[in-house]
């Protein structure tokens, strides 16, 4: 029987629900305005969650700039939503007898319980074209990650390069999407690999330890790397910690922290 790439769909969906405990929703079943590629209607309540002492207008304020995040390259526009991700979104808003300033958090860093974490599949995206990934991981309403899959290596002109060039394609046809971008992941089921949004195919890594600690294994299988960087705790920890920009000339560059050593 061929294990075909919507088996392995299906396989890395069931694993999120099953192990790492994500909500899963259908792409197609949700209303929404497909040139949007934010989940919005779980964004506001996510935020009221999350800030529980600010007032409405503030957190409307904070979903307004998060919609129109200003102008510029992709890396230039996904720079200031990382900034926006790690330590918050600036707003001002008027309490009834001044104006006010505070920061409006999009993610509970402290407490895992206060953040919605949903894996959806055929996420349409209306940009210069419409396009579905296979697989879009979000964090309060936010698409923080996105997933591409290909066929597990049974046939020779498929392997995991081509699940690299369609997430370039996609950065390039569906660029809104990846404005929310935290990390990219793709994956033939023989091997799995994350990287940034600047990041050329070499430096896309596995990760080979699905609790911190190294294996002893040189081909980490595809379920370390979604096991691994993606139980809720480290997930966050790693938005938090290791994702960053290092400002080089000519161009920026964002970088991945991940565990690629067998040894200690």
């Amino acid at each position: 029987m061929t294990f075909t790439e919507a088996d392995f769909e299906n396989s890395i969906i069931e694993l999120f629900q099953k192990n790492l405990g994500y909500t899963y929703a259908y792409g197609p079943d949700i209303r929404r305005d497909y040139h949007n590629p934010l989940y919005e209607e779980q964004i506001l309540p996510a935020l009221e969650t999350i800030n529980p002492t600010l007032p409405q207008a503030a957190l409307e304020e904070a979903v307004s700039k998060l919609k129109s995040i200003g102008t510029g390259t992709l890396i230039q526009k996904n720079s200031v939503f990382t900034d926006y991700l790690q330590n918050g979104i600036s707003v001002k808003y008027y309490d009834g007898t001044e104006e006010r300033s505070t920061l409006v958090s999009l993610i509970d860093y402290q407490n895992v319980n206060n953040n919605t974490f949903h894996v959806i599949n055929q996420w349409t995206v209306v940009d210069e074209v419409e396009k579905r990934p296979d697989i879009v991981i979000f964090v309060n309403g936010l698409p923080l990650v996105v997933i591409e899959l290909k066929s597990p290596p049974s046939r020779e002109e498929t392997d995991v390069s081509e699940a690299y060039r369609q997430l370039r394609n996609y950065m390039h046809d569906i660029t809104s999407l990846f404005v929310y971008n935290a990390f990219c992941v793709m994956s033939d089921h023989a091997t799995s690999k994350a990287g940034t949004i600047t990041a050329d195919e070499d430096w896309y890594m596995e990760w080979k330890s699905t609790d911190g600690s190294y294996e002893n294994t040189k081909y980490a299988a595809f379920d370390v790397l979604f096991e691994g960087m993606f139980e809720k705790n480290r997930f966050l920890d790693i938005l938090k910690h290791f994702i960053c920009y290092s400002r080089e000339i000519p161009n920026d560059k964002k970088i991945l922290g991940a565990i690629t050593s067998t040894s200690p």
